[in-house]
């Protein structure tokens, strides 16, 4: 296959689900891995867990209604305006090296694909080198943009160490195991496996334009529980069908690990982040990991990268 057709077949594809967003775009035939990674030694605890920004009017704080204009200057900077996990780069970043750059006529594609999409960046590795870099929206190459849903990537990465390294036995332990408090709910009896395939069996609406979904009844529970809000959300939730029948997409199930994954290896997801994913993976720049107004994680979304430490993420994944 002509190599322009394979780049756009996956540049078609992601520009299906990438609007307004950095877009780190592995394509092409990039098989490039990580290896000979020795043992990477803990970095010392994080010495600011939590940052706070400057106060803000609640109302302008309803990220989901943002307009074009807002989004592209608050995305690339979360931090100004929520609470969250600020993590070092790493102490040897990672050198993403130069490649061969695209024909004219893939880098014409791409930069429409940019300009269709409303997307802040792109950045094209093939073979583990950059073949192409552009941004938009105001973004440059030492920017960070939110990850949105990517920060679920990044979680159930987090579940995966947490497993190698002994902190959770299996996949088939019961999720009560080490989120007690959900014990007698609609989630006794589901597996780690299905909490993190979202199919747990229990009820979840995720639909943003509704403002009474459970998605959006979120902020509720936070004020009314505190950093227990995602167990005290979920817990609530009535069950619809059997665990592992039926699959759902579920953001608060993703927090859910993220509360097994601080409960199981006893700190903050974004401290346990910095020691398996931003150290070994080399990230060049800071990483921002939202939390919600009372200090509670949000493994279902908000962290804030560089596009190239997107990249270097897809690499070490």
């Amino acid at each position: 296959m002509h190599e322009r057709d394979m780049m756009m077949g996956g540049a078609q594809r992601i520009s299906r689900l990438v609007s307004g967003g950095a877009l780190a775009a592995l394509l092409a035939g990039c098989t490039g891995t990580i290896g000979g990674e020795s043992a990477v030694v803990p970095p010392p605890p994080l010495t600011a867990p939590i940052t706070q920004p400057p106060p803000r009017d609640q109302a302008d704080l309803q990220i989901l209604f943002w307009n074009d204009d807002q989004r592209s200057k608050r995305f690339r900077a979360m931090e100004q305006w929520f609470a969250g996990h600020e993590v070092p780069a790493a102490r040897t970043p990672r050198i993403l090296p130069k490649g061969a750059p695209l024909s004219p006529a893939l880098q014409a594609d791409l930069k429409a694909l940019i300009k269709d999409t409303n997307a802040a960046g792109i950045m094209v590795l093939v073979d583990g080198r950059v073949r192409y870099e552009s941004y938009a929206l105001g973004l440059g190459p030492k920017d960070r943009w939110t990850s949105f849903s990517v920060a679920k990537s990044f979680t159930s990465t987090l579940l995966g160490a947490a497993i190698k390294d002994g902190f959770i036995a299996s996949l088939d332990d019961p999720v009560t195991q080490y989120i007690p408090d959900l014990a007698g709910s609609a989630y006794e009896g589901v597996s780690v496996r299905q909490l993190a395939t979202m199919t747990s069996g229990v009820a979840w609406n995720e639909n943003y334009t509704d403002p009474n979904s459970d998605v959006a009844q979120m902020a509720r529970f936070v004020i009314d529980h505190g950093p227990d809000a995602v167990v005290a959300q979920m817990k609530a939730l009535p069950r619809e069908a059997p665990a592992g029948e039926k699959w759902v997409y579920k953001t608060g199930e993703t927090n859910l690990i993220g509360v097994l994954v601080e409960n199981a290896v006893g700190m903050p997801l974004a401290e346990y982040a910095r020691a398996k994913i931003v150290e070994p993976a080399g990230f060049a720049g800071g990483m921002f990991w939202m939390v919600d107004p009372r200090g509670g994680n949000i493994g279902g979304c908000c962290l804030s990268l560089r596009l190239s430490d997107y990249a270097r993420m897809g690499q070490f994944a």
